[in-house]
């Protein structure tokens, strides 16, 4: 009978050992603040300034703060910023528009960024697939669909970056 009991408290730690981690990830706010990657050879970026006023015109808020909130970070990461003597890099993102799903419509961002007194339109696309949870935290779902534009944003922006360079 012993080990019958040896049985269930371990099956009992283990399920509630699982299950604690499982949900140890459910209830965490995205933090925009991100260590910032090495910067693309030759590319030195000092500050990062971010313009959502026309997209407040646009969507208003929560969505124009989430985007304020998310786009320098991403951009720090994907770009590399901080170059005491790099140029400042200044986005304003005029649109952003979160679609209904799928790949028949992509959640979508406009913007223009000037770097070095070049303008460069960046236009980028995320696909949202839909899941359970979105229906039960519907404000933390779409502040995700607008941090995955973030970052589709800044890869977008390195590329266009990258190609001007050469």
């Amino acid at each position: 009978m012993p080990t019958d009991i040896f049985t269930r408290r371990a099956a009992l730690i283990g399920f509630g050992a699982f299950a604690a981690a499982g949900l140890s990830g459910c209830n965490t706010t995205p933090v925009a603040g991100v260590q910032p990657a090495a910067a693309p050879s030759g590319l030195r970026i000092g500050a990062i300034d971010v313009d959502t006023a026309p997209l407040v015109a646009y969507v208003g808020n929560p969505t124009a703060g989430w985007a304020q909130q998310a786009l320098p970070g991403a951009l720090a990461q994907v770009l590399g910023s901080g170059a005491p003597d790099g140029p400042p890099l200044q986005v304003r993102i005029d649109t952003l528009y979160l679609g209904g799903g799928g790949p028949a419509d992509p959640d979508r961002i406009r913007g223009v960024a000037t770097l070095g007194g070049r303008t460069i339109k960046v236009r980028a696309t995320s696909t949202y697939f839909s899941s359970p949870t979105d229906q039960a935290l519907p404000e933390q779902a779409l502040q995700g669909r607008v941090q995955a534009l973030a970052v589709a944003f800044a890869y977008r922006l390195k590329r266009k970056l990258r190609a001007s360079q050469r």
